[in-house]
């Protein structure tokens, strides 16, 4: 049943004057700069943190699951654009042994906790970048597509009864909402098609805010190398493929991670709007100032007008708004929730989710190491092109770990050598936490799990991608393939979930 009330607020959202909104937005831009440059949003140490998106899937058959809205509140966790979806984040912790281990033990813990109490709802929280098997007795396309109309308002009636969700898909803004991969073509009305996917997010706060370009600029030069090591998105539900399509054509021209483009194809506008894309891979910003402005300037896709909540970060209410749909791999973060609490950092998006929280811990150290690393050593693939960084990036998506990406060594020389590169990108990350005080036995720790990938060349979407081709190569049909997949994978995460690592799935 569609709650009335929700329906009256998307109708009053969507109707909000974005003219008197983007003044708003350029008045709070200008405070945000001022404030940046008295030194508030500074601080003594870097700061790391991490979100972590799960969904809900039947103990019993590893279908698809929504996850109640009281479950949620129950476990502690926060919503996301699916009813299936589940959404953690974890404290900000300095840089360093303790900070690490106590995000490690965060996730853990509430992961733990969370888990053991959907289990009593027979649902299983997994970690993956793509959900492939619909909920029992339903299609992944009606599922993903289904609405209703309440007097001209459209309503995903799979997407969490969030004002803002629901408002994406009937605002002006002309979002795509279609799905655009090889063999698949997906239309719908709504943008419920994005909570197909899932991702971790490693945040790395910088201590002086105005150096937040500097980082930035190494931050999108690791994205491809990081991605390359982290797809987990390799195939879509099987039904969402054409009919005839053969399965060693879709295993042939299929991308090692579709969630970059499924956001991509979902939320951007068509190539014909004469509107700039909101998802893409981010330029370089000069200052702090660009950075800003570069939010302030983005097409807003639902404006709102915003009450005072007497918080030191209602005089930015109205920019931090707009940032939520700022939607680039990479972004920078102004956060102040209190004056004290002011931080400039850099968001991490291009990862999937993982298949255990040891991998995402360790992608949250790696990308911390370099982070800490790169800019302080002033590393030549600093002066990597950003046309190369982004040619990178999009390599990766198609061919994971067997992409040809180029890197500037330690040298200043360009090498597209795989090994080369990875020893260079695993020696700065273990400089980086070394200088925040991490003894080695401790970064061997955490980097294992990615030295594995490396010495077993298998990502997670490989792996996938060997099951399927093998359950093909013994007479399955694509769809049994992909769910039989699916289904050892949610097994082998319920081993390993929590103290594992992939690597063991590779032993």
């Amino acid at each position: 049943m569609i709650d009335s009330a929700l329906v009256d607020d998307v109708r009053e959202i969507i109707a909000t004057d974005p003219a008197g909104f983007g003044e708003r937005v350029d008045a709070e831009a200008r405070r945000l700069e001022a404030d940046v440059r008295e030194g508030i949003f500074d601080n003594p140490q870097a700061i790391v943190g991490l979100e972590y998106e799960l969904y809900g899937v039947d103990r019993e058959t590893a279908a698809l699951r929504r996850v109640p809205r009281w479950l949620l509140r129950f476990i502690g966790f926060g919503k996301e654009m699916g009813l299936h979806n589940a959404e953690m984040n974890t404290s900000p912790q300095p840089l360093n042994a303790y900070g690490l281990a106590a995000q490690h033990r965060e996730v853990q813990a509430r992961l733990a906790a969370a888990r053991e109490r959907t289990r009593t709802e027979g649902i299983d929280l997994v970690s993956d970048g793509m959900w492939t098997t619909p909920p029992t007795g339903e299609s992944a396309r009606r599922y993903l597509t289904d609405t209703v109309d309440r007097e001209g308002i459209t309503v995903s009636t799979n997407v969490s009864d969030d004002v803002r969700y629901q408002a994406m898909s009937n605002a002006p803004y002309p979002a795509g909402m279609e799905l655009d991969a090889p063999h698949v073509d997906l239309s719908a009305e709504t943008v419920g098609l994005e909570s197909l996917i899932t991702s971790i997010q490693p945040h790395y706060q910088v201590p002086h805010a105005p150096d937040l370009p500097e980082y930035f600029r190494y931050a999108i030069r690791v994205a491809g190398p990081l991605l390359a090591l982290g797809v987990n998105s390799p195939f879509f539900p099987p039904e969402l493929y054409a009919d005839d399509a053969d399965p060693d054509a879709v295993l042939a021209d299929g991308r090692m991670e579709h969630r970059i483009g499924v956001f991509e194809s979902v939320m951007n506008p068509p190539d014909d709007a004469d509107v700039p894309p909101k998802v893409r891979f981010p330029r370089d910003v000069e200052s702090v100032a660009e950075c800003i402005d570069r939010i302030a300037a983005d097409p807003p896709i639902v404006p709102d007008e915003l009450a005072d909540r007497g918080r030191f970060d209602d005089r930015y209410r109205h920019l931090q708004y707009k940032h939520g749909s700022y939607w680039r791999w990479v972004r920078p973060v102004f956060d102040a929730p209190t004056k004290a609490a002011a931080n400039a950092r850099i968001e991490f998006r291009p990862l999937p989710a993982q298949p255990t929280v040891r991998d995402s811990v360790a992608f949250l150290a790696a990308f911390a190491g370099l982070m800490e690393s790169l800019p302080r050593r002033d590393h030549p693939v600093g002066t990597l092109s950003w046309e190369r960084a982004r040619e990178n990036f999009y390599a990766a998506v198609r061919d994971g770990l067997d992409a040809e990406l180029t890197w500037i060594d330690s040298n200043g020389e360009p090498t597209t050598d795989r090994s080369r590169l990875y020893d260079e990108l695993l020696a700065a990350v273990r400089d980086g936490l070394e200088t925040r005080g991490l003894d080695e036995a401790t970064i061997d720790r955490y980097l294992e799990p990615l030295s594995a990938r490396l010495e077993h060349g298998t990502t997670p979407a490989a792996w996938k991608r060997r099951r399927v081709a093998d359950r093909l190569a013994d007479g399955a049909s694509l769809a049994d393939a992909i769910a039989g997949t699916q289904r050892r994978y949610v097994d082998h995460q319920r081993e390993t979930l929590l103290e594992g690592s992939f690597a063991d799935w590779l032993a």
